[in-house]
């Protein structure tokens, strides 16, 4: 909606003046607030949990069975 308007996604509407608004010049969204309680989160945390890809090649394929005799 906001974007066929022709506005950024910075623009919000601020409900009680009923008027497009700058959500960062209006200091309601703090991008420098917002990394630095990532940051802390992360530094605060006992453990993170990610995904290491492995060059080892795949196991082959198991042989035939031996005769039953």
């Amino acid at each position: 909606m906001l974007l066929s308007n022709g506005l950024s996604r910075k623009f919000s509407i601020n409900i009680q003046n009923k008027a497009y608004i700058n959500m960062l010049e209006s200091r309601n969204i703090a991008p420098t607030k917002n990394a630095a309680s990532v940051s802390g989160m992360l530094l605060t945390t006992e453990c993170v949990i990610t995904e290491v890809k492995s060059a080892e090649p795949a196991m082959p394929m198991g042989g035939g069975m031996p005769g039953m005799m």
